[in-house]
């Protein structure tokens, strides 16, 4: 039986002053870790682009072409965006929050009800990280995580049952996200020159692609500025897309420097994850990010990344995207191979430190 960690939201309400060794960052890092909100106040400097969705499917050619190509600069130059006008109702954003964030305020001893089991592979459920040995460093958050779609793949059992209409809430909001992966997904194939269904058909189509979501709680932090809240990776999943409570703490590594993310009202942020980035032969990027925490405010954010199944396809640069002076950057692996090689590589980086 592991261990478990103690739930960060315990720690933050014990009136701590100051944050247990481990969840402090190497000193290499704290350098770089400032306050979020300063720091989402700078005007200067690069920003997230934001892309209007809503002419991606016009009945004007012109009008497409330029958000497609807008969408296609933007997946090539930060492989991150805020997505505006995507289609999902304000309502249903509110209604997903509201119901998350009531999950949240349950009392820790309702919630362990719903704990997983990360020893044993059970991860979906309520957890916090458990550290990995190579660093044995830990995050400052807790966080709910369950298979949202497709709907034959849900384990239900473990889904809230408080409050009430958490599964269909979340299940609307699944279905419809469901619906805007496959709308990029066709944009993105159309950006590489390649017919519209193919990404799709790459990462496991309507049968296969797997969306997980990830609840991120990340209590008040008494020492911001020596946690955080995520520490910095890039996302393995095909597209990952992001709700958020509007409390700043996304910060994106871009051209040696990490930028943060300002709070755009009613977007959706999306990442472009490792699967698509094999895929183009490094044409779109899967960004370096990390999430800072705060004294001030909770912050909580719904992050659904789109999985391909974890064996089944093989994942590598696709043809019409290598050539003579572009050879391919990545060799053959599956989902499951890429992830392994993740974490071998990062125990190694921890190692040699």
């Amino acid at each position: 039986m592991t261990s478990v960690a103690p739930r960060v939201e315990s720690l933050a309400s014990s009136g701590i002053q100051s944050i247990p060794k481990e969840y402090i960052r190497p000193q290499e890092e704290l350098t770089s870790i400032g306050n979020v909100f300063e720091e989402v106040q700078k005007e200067e400097g690069p920003q997230v682009p934001t892309i209007d969705l809503k002419e991606i499917e016009s009945e004007d050619k012109e009008v497409r072409e330029r958000c497609r190509l807008e969408l296609k600069k933007a997946a090539m130059d930060w492989g991150v965006m805020h997505l505006v006008n995507h289609g999902i109702s304000e309502e249903l954003m509110d209604r997903v929050r509201e119901v998350g964030q009531k999950f949240f305020q349950l009392p820790i001893e309702e919630k362990e009800k719903y704990a997983n089991d990360q020893g044993s592979g059970m991860i979906q459920g309520y957890g916090s990280k458990l550290a990995n040995n190579a660093s044995g460093q830990l995050e400052w958050e807790d966080y709910f995580f369950h298979l949202v779609y497709p709907e034959d793949k849900r384990d239900l059992s473990i889904w809230p049952k408080t409050p009430t209409d958490y599964t269909e809430i979340t299940s609307a909001y699944a279905r419809q996200l469901r619906g805007l992966a496959s709308k990029i997904l066709s944009a993105l194939s159309l950006c590489l020159g390649l017919e519209q269904g193919r990404l799709e058909k790459e990462v496991g189509g309507l049968e296969q692609l797997l969306l997980q979501m990830k609840i991120n709680y990340y209590p008040k932090c008494p020492q911001p500025e020596l946690a955080l809240g995520v520490e910095a990776h890039t996302d393995v999943s095909a597209l990952t897309f992001i709700l958020h409570n509007m409390v700043p703490g996304l910060q994106l590594f871009y051209q040696g420097k990490w930028v943060t993310a300002k709070c755009v009202p009613n977007s959706i942020i999306m990442h472009i994850g490792d699967t698509i980035e094999i895929l183009s032969n490094g044409k779109f990027k899967s960004i370096l990010h990390r999430g800072l925490v705060n004294k001030e405010k909770v912050r909580i954010s719904w992050a659904v990344f789109c999985e391909p199944p974890k064996d089944k396809i093989i994942l590598k640069p696709l043809p019409e995207t290598v050539s003579e002076t572009e050879p391919p950057l990545f060799p053959p692996r599956t989902f499951a191979q890429h992830i392994e090689h993740k974490l071998f590589r990062k125990t190694q980086d921890a190692l040699s430190k």
